[in-house]
């Protein structure tokens, strides 16, 4: 018995220190607290970009690449940092959890800049205009946000689409159907099981009306314009280079071109 016993604890001893020595993945040892974030990711060598699908920003387009307004403009101040490009789709809801658990470095997304999230994050200026819109199917009766109470209502969760519905007197009033995606909510309406979604103009412009998979959809209002911003955990230093950089790819041209790319139109 005391043999067993002498064995289980040897056992556990040995089991004890191999975690402790393991970091995993070659990955470096955590964040020390006198670090900076940008030495962080520097030292890591890359730079993990938090995104979800969501055209014209981050998205796979029909030749199977993946690419969009942030993609291509993550991928340019990656190099410009010397830094590698790592894009991991993550939960919208769940972003913030993500960011402060460094599974990712940044939100790089098509992000509204708003007083709460920059309490929480480092968000870089604003860098492109946006709007929340109401969209319906073709047809549809709709004069104002009154016309939707009693009706069913979606947007992505923990967007600020979501935000405007809470906000907004008689949307609260309709039954709101949240969902993961953006255009998860677009579907919910092209199906019929939604009477109206609020999204992104800058989404909505990009996958609704003719030509598109929802060309039967069609945006009827436009309830209030926002920016975009870049987030980082808050008190990064990354934040000021990436500012820094923007300046630099709004001066040489490159960000003008990008945003007529993709049909965006640049923060003032």
């Amino acid at each position: 018995m005391k043999k067993l016993l002498y064995f289980l604890l040897a056992l556990t001893m040995v089991l004890t220190f191999a975690a402790c020595g393991n970091t995993g993945d070659n990955e470096p040892a955590n964040q020390s607290q006198d670090e900076s974030d940008l030495a962080y990711v520097q030292g890591k060598g890359k730079m993990i970009i938090g995104y979800t699908d969501y055209a014209p920003m981050n998205y796979t387009d029909e030749n199977g690449t993946f690419t969009g307004f942030d993609t291509e403009l993550a991928i340019l101040v990656c190099e410009k940092l010397d830094l590698e490009p790592e894009f991991v789709e993550i939960n919208w809801d769940t972003k913030e959890v993500e960011l402060n658990a460094k599974s990712i470095d940044c939100i790089w997304n098509g992000l509204t800049i708003d007083p709460e999230r920059k309490k929480m994050m480092e968000i870089t200026k604003p860098y492109v205009k946006n709007a929340q819109v109401v969209v319906m199917k073709e047809g549809a009766l709709y004069e104002d946000t009154a016309s939707l109470i009693d009706k069913i209502v979606t947007a992505e969760q923990g967007s600020a689409g979501e935000d405007t519905i809470q906000a907004d007197d008689n949307l609260k009033q309709a039954s709101y159907v949240p969902k993961t995606l953006q255009t998860e909510a677009l579907m919910e309406v092209k199906a019929g099981t939604a009477d109206a979604a609020v999204l992104d103009l800058t989404l909505a412009k990009t996958m609704t009306g003719e030509g598109t998979n929802f060309e039967d959809i069609i945006i009827v209002d436009h309830l209030g314009e926002e920016d975009y911003g870049v987030a980082f955990r808050k008190g990064s230093d990354i934040c000021e280079e990436v500012n820094k950089i923007f300046d630099e790819l709004v001066e040489d041209g490159t960000m003008i071109a990008l945003a007529e790319k993709y049909g965006l139109d640049l923060a003032e």
